[in-house]
């Protein structure tokens, strides 16, 4: 039998204007086996540098000059072939550009302060595919900030693609159930309720859970405040 290879390590793009966050978040990286291929110190370098080095992971700031990280993460996430996951740095919590970016496509954020056991854990996580927010922190981000963006309920021009069992799952994913609550609440197994989920972002087109989330809350299938009965 023939041993699997692990994985090359995550390719990141460093971009912040401050140089201390790009220099200890690149030692941290580093030290974790991590390969920082470019750095930006404003949104313009950022696109050139994910332009050039066609990076896996993204760590975005919220804040910079010439391009902010919102308007970059836009132009980043067009929905190409091959195109690296985003993480916003920010820090405050729930910054009300965090709910923008995830709409954009982000997979989650972090705080500037965050542990270097996290920051690298959570580039890991989004290269794989993942989500880096917990279901139950984007529905807090959504009900705090959805309403505020003037968002009109709008037709996802793909929902109807959905059974009625998905719909169901996906109004429970947007209040912020795990994949253990869901499979307990329908009688399911976890596996039968990751199968649900795959399927939904696949006709959803969707990256991850995070987006999911949003587009129920945008699309009306969710109202902030109001969640689905059992």
């Amino acid at each position: 039998m023939t041993a699997t290879a692990p994985p090359a390590p995550p390719r990141v793009v460093i971009a912040d204007d401050q140089a201390l966050v790009r220099t200890g978040f690149r030692m941290i990286l580093a030290a974790d086996g991590i390969d920082v291929v470019g750095e930006a110190a404003d949104g313009l370098q950022a696109l050139e540098a994910v332009r050039a080095t066609r990076p896996d992971v993204v760590l975005m700031d919220i804040r910079m000059p010439e391009l902010d990280g919102l308007k970059a993460t836009r132009r980043i996430l067009t929905g190409a072939p091959g195109e690296p996951r985003v993480i916003m740095l920010t820090t405050f919590d729930l910054d009300k550009y965090v709910y923008a970016a995830l709409a954009a496509g982000a997979s989650g954020f972090l705080l500037k302060d965050v542990t270097p056991e996290h920051l690298t854990a959570a580039v890991r996580l989004v290269r794989t595919g993942d989500a880096l927010l917990s279901p139950a922190i984007t529905h807090r981000l959504v009900e705090r900030f959805a309403a505020r963006e003037g968002h009109t309920a709008t037709l996802h021009r793909e929902l109807s693609t959905l059974t009625p069992r998905e719909l169901e799952v996906l109004k429970l994913l947007a209040t912020g159930l795990t994949n253990a609550e869901l499979a307990a609440r329908f009688h399911l197994s976890e596996t039968t309720v990751k199968t649900h989920v795959a399927r939904i972002l696949n006709k959803l087109g969707l990256r991850d859970r995070t987006q999911a989330v949003i587009v129920a809350y945008e699309t009306g299938l969710i109202t902030p405040g109001l969640h689905p009965g059992p």
